[in-house]
Formats: structure tokens, C-alpha cells, sequence
């Protein structure tokens, strides 16, 4: 299995957002259980980009990913606009050599 970083870029619906978001972290809670999720989250907030989110996903290939990730709460009810997926190869650092070693 290869790691990949996951790029959302998200809607201008905040109000949908924040309804669907219980789901759509639910959604990525499973993943976490199954090993798929490493890390999840949302960027802060800056004024001139729109908001976003970075994944951290384990996967066989980013079209496989992209596939399972149609499923998100949030790409069902159109709240992400763009998603990027790209291979990532980790070489140094705490977690590569600390919490997630195991995982790389």
C-alpha cells in the first residue's frame, strides 16, 4: 500500500457544510478504523482561498481512493468542489520515525 495526500477544496456553503459534517466525519472516522484515514482535517481559515481540507489517505491507487471517497457525506451533497490526490513518499521526520512508523 502506497500513502497519498488528499487536497479538498470545498464549497462556499457553510451552512451545508456545517450540517453534513457529522456525516462526513463519521464517514472519515471508518476510515480511521480501518486503517485507510491516518490523519484528517480542515485548514485554517485564510480570507483569500477558499476553505479546504487535507487527507492523509493508505491506498492501493488514488483512482481506488477516488472512488471510495465518492462516498463522503460531503462529495454526495456537493460540498467539495475540487479534489487532488497525489502519491506521497515520506523520508524524514517525528512521525516517520516516532507514531506512525509502523504505518509508512
Amino acid at each position: 500500500m502506497s500513502l497519498f495526500v488528499v487536497h479538498y477544496t470545498y464549497s462556499d456553503d457553510t451552512a451545508a457544510r456545517d450540517e453534513h459534517r457529522p456525516a462526513h466525519r463519521e464517514f472519515l472516522g471508518g476510515l480511521g478504523q480501518e486503517g485507510t484515514a491516518l490523519l484528517t482535517g480542515p485548514y485554517a481559515e485564510v480570507e483569500e482561498a477558499p476553505d479546504a481540507a487535507m487527507l492523509i489517505l493508505r491506498g492501493e491507487s488514488a483512482a481506488d481512493l477516488a472512488e471510495l471517497l465518492r462516498e463522503d457525506p460531503f462529495q454526495q451533497q456537493g460540498l467539495v468542489e475540487q479534489v487532488a490526490i497525489r502519491e506521497w513518499t515520506p523520508v524524514l521526520g517525528a512521525w516517520f520515525d516516532g507514531a506512525l512508523a509502523d504505518q509508512l
